[in-house]
């Protein structure tokens, strides 16, 4: 495994960590699940169902911008531009377990 993979996976339990302890606020839970399946659907147009991890590193590279834009136009709710990283980590995070190399 690369380093630049290592270190995304990292980046995201940790933020998946956040985005479960961030849920269990009944106020913010469904805002947070509708951009984790903002973020999710992206990725499923990215990067398809076959994929490697060292691909979706490399899409998470860029993912601070287009998973902005798409949580803003399909999922903005009141203060969502606090909480978009959390559901990117955490949409990155499950999604990683679709990869084709993935081991946990």
């Amino acid at each position: 495994m690369s380093t630049a993979v290592a270190s995304a996976r990292i980046e995201w339990e940790e933020g998946n960590r956040r985005f479960e302890e961030a849920v269990r606020d009944p106020s913010a839970g469904e805002r947070l699940y509708a951009q984790v399946e903002v973020v999710s659907e992206e990725l499923r147009k990215r990067l398809g169902s076959v994929f490697t991890l060292e691909e979706l590193a490399h899409a998470y590279l860029s993912a601070e911008h287009w998973a902005r834009q798409a949580v803003s136009e399909r999922a903005p709710a009141s203060e969502w531009s606090r909480t978009v990283a959390l559901a990117e980590d955490a949409a990155f995070h499950a999604y990683a377990r679709g990869a084709i190399d993935y081991e946990p």
